[in-house]
């Protein structure tokens, strides 16, 4: 199945499959079939097996899938083995907080710069690194090329920004700034990221429980 065929539902399942093949890792188990993913993770054996077959044949039949090996190959589904240098802006108590706590590099992705437009904050050193003032985006970027940026920035400020990152090369965003990239730039690709939308998703689940 070619990529463009592979519907998003399918893509956005990946990353559990690599999170949980990891736990299994941990525990020591090397080798699960579907049907025991399918008891442990709450999907149908066969929506497992219809997932990773969209990508080539994983298991065996008879023995199941390598855990080692079928991690190993979503995670070369992912791109984790090709790193995207990324920068985040504004480094504000969410900013800071997705800086220390998101390990980028196991991600896919290399943290290179972080920016902000307070004063207070520019020199303040976060995972290593120094806090940039804004103004300098324009020079760092063309020294650095980095290809992603974080938003962490009020949505009224993120117009102006996704259009200057996008003029200095800027390929994605991971967004929470609520502001909707795709309207004035359908071709960028943007992770949307909404805290009031996934806690009144589970609203919605406890009362329709």
């Amino acid at each position: 199945m070619s990529k463009e065929k592979i519907s998003n539902s399918v893509i956005r399942r990946l990353p559990r499959y690599y999170r949980f093949l990891d736990e299994l890792i941990s525990k020591d188990i090397l080798r699960i079939s579907s049907g025991e993913l399918s008891k442990r993770m709450g999907f149908t054996a066969s929506q497992i097996r219809q997932d990773f077959n969209c990508f080539g044949e994983f298991g065996q039949q008879g023995y199941g899938y390598n855990v080692q090996v079928l991690k190993n190959e979503i995670g070369k589904i992912l791109g984790l083995e090709n790193p995207h240098s990324a920068i985040i802006i504004g480094v504000g108590n969410l900013g800071r907080a997705v800086a220390q706590h998101i390990s980028f590099d196991s991600l896919g992705f290399n943290l290179i710069g972080l920016f902000e437009k307070k004063e207070a904050l520019i020199g303040q050193i976060v995972k290593n690194m120094p806090i940039r003032s804004i103004d300098t985006i324009d020079e760092f970027c063309r020294e650095n090329h980095p290809e992603v940026a974080v938003l962490c920035i009020p949505k009224e400020y993120a117009e102006k920004i996704c259009n200057q990152l996008i003029k200095l090369g800027i390929k994605g965003f991971w967004n929470f700034s609520h502001y909707d990239i795709a309207i004035s730039h359908e071709n960028i690709i943007v992770e949307n990221m909404h805290f009031g939308d996934s806690l009144m998703t589970l609203s919605y689940k406890l009362n329709n429980k």
